[in-house]
């Protein structure tokens, strides 16, 4: 019998949720066909199972969140030949265990002679109901510095699990009571009864409610975190891409043809932005508390639109690709984060990000930073625009790129000094793409 686990996706996971199971009991499974997909901070994927056999038991529900190394299933080895014997000890042991309080009646003296159990003083001497699902490091921390008592605390997460959100509305709600007992009242007010606490809001006739799925959870989580963070602040320039897409309308069919996948902006925009980072690598860093991280590497972390949400891959070393290279893990990336195909290790470390809005036809947009990042570069549409040049009105390709960045350490000044940089690797554009 083999024991499969809830497996560690990165160094910094300690939980996942198990979103669905494709194998169901009693069905043949082959070592590393996919048994079952998984959702964590960091990455969707599916899970190989670990051995051939017949699979006999599910012991963690879809949608259930479990702490890593946890016992999702068994395996049985083999045709699967023993797998129906399994449950024959089970059986036999549940006939067995009515005996025990069967003996119990053969003493009576001893049961007279044993003194009740005291009856609780108090309901608080209960013991307090265990929380729904695993607790994260950071909630049990939270929990413990705060003296809170979870099993006050109602779980918004997957399985009614526990949030850092939770804990937040909870110490929220506990402040004004403990402020407000702090304060002497007088007699009089202390007996006006209490307001009537607001009352959730109540969904219309014929509206649909229906849970957040896991992925969606999660990207609200981080969004939040990111808000609270990081000081956010957003500048957009107006850039002129004629060059740029005079010179991708000329080598794009050469292009599909040579190479199999489509000549898109992105990698011209990924290949200025890495010629501004060089530039200004304070755009590259992180924060840690007090103490600034400069990089050595330039990872571009580049948003994927999924069917129920996003994911940021990342582009390893981006300054040592040039735009055939940058094109190709693009493809690579979105294609494999589409099918749940991606590893954890492509999802981490990234030091600057982008996002291509501009894909959908948004003119401009303001992004939230993916943290522990500073800065991130967003792109609109490419649109033909008539604008003056030479105090002449002319057509010309207009894109309007915004960069969403952390005024705790980079000033307005240097973020334009970025885009400008930025700005002009694109309009005047002369690197060969073939």
């Amino acid at each position: 019998m083999t024991d499969v686990v809830m497996p560690q996706m990165g160094e910094s996971i300690v939980e996942g949720t198990l979103t669905k199971w494709l194998k169901k009991p009693g069905e043949r499974v082959e070592r590393d066909e996919p048994l079952f997909e998984i959702s964590t901070d960091k990455v969707d994927t599916e899970i190989p199972s670990p051995a051939a056999g017949t699979l006999t038991e599910v012991l963690v529900e879809e949608g259930v969140t479990v702490g890593i190394k946890t016992v999702v299933a068994r395996i049985q080895e083999g045709d699967g030949a023993g797998a129906a014997a399994a449950p024959a000890p089970t059986a036999a042991a549940a006939v067995d265990v009515p005996s025990a309080p069967a003996a119990a009646p053969a003493a009576p003296s001893a049961q007279v002679a044993a003194p009740p159990p005291p009856a609780p003083a108090e309901e608080d001497a209960l013991p307090a109901p265990e929380p729904a699902g695993p607790l994260s490091p950071l909630v049990r921390r939270m929990a413990r510095e705060n003296k809170i008592d979870l099993s006050r605390v109602q779980g918004t997460g997957a399985g009614g699990r526990i949030t850092k959100q939770d804990l937040e509305g909870y110490l929220a709600k506990a402040a004004p009571a403990a402020a407000a007992a702090s304060v002497p009242v007088p007699a009089r007010q202390a007996e006006a009864p209490a307001p009537p606490s607001p009352q959730p809001p109540r969904a219309l006739a014929g509206a649909r409610i229906e849970p957040m799925g896991t992925m969606r959870a999660k990207i609200a989580e981080h969004m939040l975190a990111s808000k609270r963070t990081s000081a956010h602040v957003t500048t957009v320039h107006r850039v002129d891409m004629t060059k740029v897409a005079r010179m991708r309308e000329r080598h794009k069919a050469d292009f599909q043809a040579r190479h199999g996948f489509s000549l898109t902006y992105l990698p011209f925009i990924v290949r200025a932005a890495v010629a501004a980072l060089r530039e200004f690598p304070l755009l590259n860093a992180s924060l840690d508390g007090n103490s600034i991280v400069y990089h050595n590497e330039i990872n571009i972390g580049i948003a994927v639109a999924l069917e129920n949400g996003l994911i940021v891959p990342v582009i390893r070393a981006a300054d040592e690709k040039n735009v055939l290279g940058l094109q190709r893990s693009i493809v690579d990336l979105a294609t494999r984060a589409r099918s749940r195909q991606l590893k954890p290790d492509e999802v981490q470390g990234g030091t600057f990000s982008i996002t291509n809005f501009g894909s959908f036809g948004s003119l401009m947009g303001t992004p939230i930073i993916n943290q522990p990042q500073v800065a991130i570069l967003g792109v609109g549409t490419v649109d033909k625009t008539p604008v003056v040049l030479d105090d002449a009105i002319a057509i010309r390709s207009i894109c309007h790129v915004s960069l969403s960045f952390d005024h705790r350490l980079i000033d307005g000044a240097m973020a334009d000094q970025f885009m400008g940089k930025l700005k002009q690797a694109l309009e005047v554009w002369s690197e060969e793409v073939l």
